[in-house]
């Protein structure tokens, strides 16, 4: 059996990356919306995964996260299922934490324009760090 002491050449030689896909491999052209037929009435939708995932942009490993989405239509709700499609299309992308949250936030209130939209994505404890990023989209008084 070998010792912690003994593995130490092998460990510094575990430098590998796995495949990483760019940005471009966002889906974003698979969101739908649909009409939402109360504008009057504000309801806040409020949609959560704990299966959110990513990788890191250096070494490929993994980023999991849970992600909530709250947000008030204007005229259009998010389709569930193509909302699910679009967060799988993360699963290979590498991307750090904040450009993740800022990136759905942004394909997200483009597919639906809500009055209001707030995107808080707690990832797992990574290196000992544990980070939350949440951000969020008022629609501009006067539209």
């Amino acid at each position: 059996m070998q010792r912690v002491h003994d593995l130490q050449g092998k460990y510094e030689r575990l430098d590998r990356r796995f495949d990483i896909q760019g940005d471009e491999a966002i889906d974003a052209d698979c969101l739908l919306a649909f009409e939402y037929e109360y504008p009057q009435q504000k309801a806040e939708i409020v949609i959560e995964t704990d299966e959110f995932t990513a990788v890191c942009p250096w070494t490929g490993l993994p980023d999991f996260g849970q992600l909530t989405l709250r947000y008030i239509p204007d005229s259009l709700c998010l389709e569930l299922k193509s909302v699910k499609y679009y967060l799988n299309s993360y699963r290979q992308v590498g991307i750090v934490q904040e450009h993740a949250a800022n990136r759905i936030l942004q394909d997200l209130v483009n597919a639906c324009q809500p009055q209001r939209f707030t995107l808080t994505l707690d990832y797992k404890v990574r290196g000992g760090l544990h980070t939350t990023v949440t951000v969020g989209y008022e629609k501009p008084t006067g539209d």
